[in-house]
């Protein structure tokens, strides 16, 4: 699994996976800071969550741009130091206008600095494979790549969990779910005569007098949303480890940190180019499958705002039985450690690494064991905790996906990366028609908000869970495979640019995940509005299927 790799793909992933940990801790828990400071409901958080994503997955085009004239290595070094300054200033509680000022500035220097950092690092590591020894590992060496960075994501959520609790408890107060929305209404006084009845019921839990609600109301507020400034402050300490880690393995890779200009200044023969034919067949193919990015970005990236709002306000906040283990972060980090090691098992050249890759899988099962015994009958769970499902479910299938399609190349079976990335939008779609298949008998958003906003009815968590699996394999198919696609297919003067292109197909997307917000609340029915996205996936495979002879044809060239 890990052989055949050139060593420069662990310190560059490792860098990645720093920064991706602390960009995730941060999206874990943005949505809900902005309805807990600003008092914005679905639809206002929605635009700003989608025009910020938008915003950061646009802006690697510019520094692809600039790292195809300056060096893809300045542009990371740089990216890294504008994220930290944009973490940092997210991090200090503001209030009044100031701190919308502070925070939308904030965002702009996170969106440049992803922008010069994202497209230039992953760039880089396709570079790693374009020496011939390495060149029948790309798919694999991005797979590999793209699980480090789910590394850092999938501890994002708890880490933002554990330091909003932990500053919220300092102030006095736990975390309920529907308090913030009531305290805006009751401050705006729009509150209606239910959710008053709710606020006041809540406000006792939490230590406060009927006639105190006002003092309730705005010291909740304050408190929450300071706790989730400290939460952002993480991605800077995140942010000097990638920068260490970088720095400290340059010598690993300095040989990919080479742009065409760079190389034929340095006198390399070896520097392709193609002709005005093959440049534009490359750069069609490239163009059809950023198409059918769009709307799996769109669907895929709904896990940080219709998925958590539906883990809010549908889902039942405790886990019981075998689910609890999913809200145990360092159970399910040794079971995703477990899986590398089986593989080991059997894969292991010396029948003593076998028997030693044996006994380890067992001691980390005993051990994810006796962290579920260990853990309450009932497990009470907050909304984002579900976004780290995802990542785990990348870092463990991982290398089940690559033992699939290792077997299926042996046997000269093995899908083109454009069928592959056809079957994920299959897969997707799958994913949400099991949202829909859980929302049939629920009340619509605007019904509930309309009644206090507390569902009477509550789903398990299984079903989140079940949807993050399915859009996981999803995921794995479409992402690293697509990363892996650009960097062979892109004409080689093009590299930075078309990586930005990938990501600015990526930003399309995430912006489109408003669209997905305003339905929401509009009144439409719960399971109509996973319906969009069911057909918008099957309609994306269909396109994709269409043209993938022209796709495979573009990819044979390479």
């Amino acid at each position: 699994m890990f052989k055949g790799h050139p060593k420069g793909l662990y310190a560059l992933a490792l860098a990645n996976t720093g920064e991706r940990f602390g960009y995730y801790t941060m999206l874990a828990i943005f949505v809900l800071f902005l309805q807990a400071k600003f008092g914005f409901d679905e639809a206002q958080a929605g635009g700003i969550y989608g025009a910020f994503l938008g915003v950061v997955y646009f802006m690697p085009l510019i520094g692809g741009i600039l790292a195809d004239r300056f060096g893809y290595g300045k542009m990371v070094r740089a990216g890294i130091v504008v994220m930290f300054l944009g973490y940092l200033l997210l991090a200090v509680p503001m209030m009044g206008a100031t701190a919308k000022v502070t925070m939308f500035s904030a965002l702009a220097l996170i969106a440049i600095g992803t922008g010069l950092f994202k497209g230039n690092l992953q760039v880089m590591v396709g570079n790693l494979y374009d020496e011939a020894k390495y060149s029948p590992f790309r798919d694999n060496g991005f797979s590999l790549f793209y699980m480090a960075i789910n590394i850092g994501s999938m501890f994002a959520p708890m880490t933002a969990t554990k330091v909003t609790d932990l500053f919220l408890g300092k102030a006095g107060f736990t975390y309920v779910p529907q308090i913030p929305s009531l305290a805006h209404q009751y401050l705006d006084g729009t509150i209606s005569a239910d959710a008053l009845q709710s606020f006041e019921k809540l406000a006792i839990e939490q230590g406060y007098a009927i006639d105190n609600l006002t003092a309730f109301a705005n010291n909740y507020i304050e408190s929450l949303s300071t706790a989730y400034n400290y939460g952002f402050g993480v991605a800077c300490i995140s942010l000097v480890l990638s920068m260490a880690i970088y720095l400290c393995c340059r010598s690993w890779f300095k040989h990919a940190d080479v742009n065409t200009k760079q190389a034929k200044a340095m006198g390399d023969t070896n520097v392709v180019e193609l002709t005005p034919e093959q440049t534009r067949s490359r750069m069609t193919a490239l163009f059809m499958v950023f198409a059918v990015v769009i709307f799996f970005w769109m669907s895929f990236q709904q896990s940080g705002l219709c998925l958590t709002f539906f883990a809010r306000d549908y889902t039942a906040n405790t886990a019981t039985g075998f689910s609890r283990i999913g809200f145990n972060i360092w159970a399910l980090t040794l079971v995703a450690i477990s899986v590398y090691t089986l593989f080991s098992t059997f894969q292991a050249e010396t029948r003593k690494n076998k028997i030693v890759s044996g006994i380890i899988t067992l001691l980390l099962w005993g051990g994810a064991a006796a962290l579920y015994l260990g853990m309450p009958e009932v497990v009470n769970i907050l909304p984002q905790e579900f976004q780290q499902f995802n990542p785990f479910f990348v870092v463990a299938l991982t290398p089940v996906s690559m033992a699939v399609f290792g077997a299926l190349a042996n046997r000269g079976k093995e899908p083109s990366s454009p069928k592959k990335i056809g079957l994920g939008m299959i897969v997707a779609a799958l994913g949400f028609t099991i949202m829909a298949m859980a929302s049939v008998h629920l009340l619509s958003p605007a019904e509930l908000k309309a009644t206090g906003g507390v569902s009477s009815i509550l789903v398990s968590p299984n079903w989140l869970i079940s949807t993050y699996l399915v859009l996981t394999f999803a995921e794995l198919l479409l992402s690293p495979i697509g990363i892996s696609f650009v960097t062979k297919v892109a004409p080689p003067k093009y590299k930075g640019m078309m990586m930005g292109c990938w990501f600015c197909v990526t930003a399309i997307g995430n912006y489109l995940t408003s669209v997905i917000a305003k339905i929401w609340g509009a009144g439409m029915q719960l399971w109509m509005v996973w319906g969009v996205l069911v057909v918008l996936c099957l309609v994306s495979a269909i396109f994709i299927f269409a043209i993938m002879k022209k796709l495979e044809a573009a990819t044979k060239e390479c």
